[in-house]
């Protein structure tokens, strides 16, 4: 049990240092500046913030949320931004175990913040972010296509009727074009995660498939339009 709390104290310290790194994104990728070599400044004086003053969640306690030099206030959303995606790390973790699925959700759920944020500041979602996304759903499909394999060779059956019944009313949501996209995608994520996580870490043959679903539906609600579009194209 305390090996498990400092295991999940961990994951949580991830996802503030991540979080951190969160914040950069939110406020220069709007403004077109670089978010590799530029180093960290106040806003308001612009002085350079040193290595012991960026420490998630910390530095801003101890700093009063002002900053060092010019005593100007520090954006809330700083430690705001990395409390929710530590505790977020933690949920995902609890939720879905300790595997390569929680990783690829826990960088898709920072990306959704990232988007969120922005696009709540600036009516815009940055294009690379709907890159690093695509880019997470490549190697989920990667992982999904192995799955499905494995799967198929063990004959397991995996589809409820719990899972009918969610596909039938997102059905109504996303149209039949969407929805049977949306079916190939979580076929494919469930049986190539699922067959590595019994691989890995010997997890029963019971596979729950409502979290792959979701994530198909959630790739056919946002990109479902333009895969199908390049689909035909391709074909005609």
């Amino acid at each position: 049990m305390q090996y498990e709390i400092l295991l999940y104290f961990i994951i949580f310290l991830y996802g503030t240092v991540f979080g951190s790194f969160l914040n950069v994104l939110i406020y220069r990728l709007p403004l077109k500046e670089n978010i590799a070599t530029e180093h960290s400044h106040c806003m308001t004086c612009g002085e350079k913030i040193q290595w012991y003053d960026l420490i998630p969640l910390v530095s801003y306690i101890i700093l009063g949320g002002k900053c060092r030099h010019c005593k100007a206030k520090i954006s809330p959303q700083y430690p705001i931004i990395e409390a929710t995606n530590g505790i977020m790390y933690v949920i995902v973790f609890l939720v879905h175990g300790f595997n390569l699925v929680s990783i690829l959700m826990c960088f898709a759920f920072s990306i959704f913040l990232v988007i969120s944020v922005i696009d709540w500041r600036t009516f815009e979602i940055p294009f690379s972010l709907n890159v690093a996304i695509g880019v997470l759903g490549v190697i989920s499909g990667f992982m999904l296509v192995c799955l499905f394999i494995g799967r198929a060779i063990k004959g397991i059956d995996a589809f409820g009727g719990g899972d009918i019944k969610l596909m039938a009313f997102a059905g109504l949501f996303l149209g039949w074009k969407c929805i049977i996209l949306a079916f190939l995608i979580g076929c494919i994520l469930g049986a190539v995660i699922h067959s590595i996580r019994m691989k890995v870490t010997n997890a029963e043959h019971v596979l729950a498939f409502g979290p792959y679903l979701c994530a198909g539906l959630t790739i056919a609600m946002l990109f479902g339009t333009n895969i199908i579009n390049c689909y035909l194209s391709l074909m005609g």
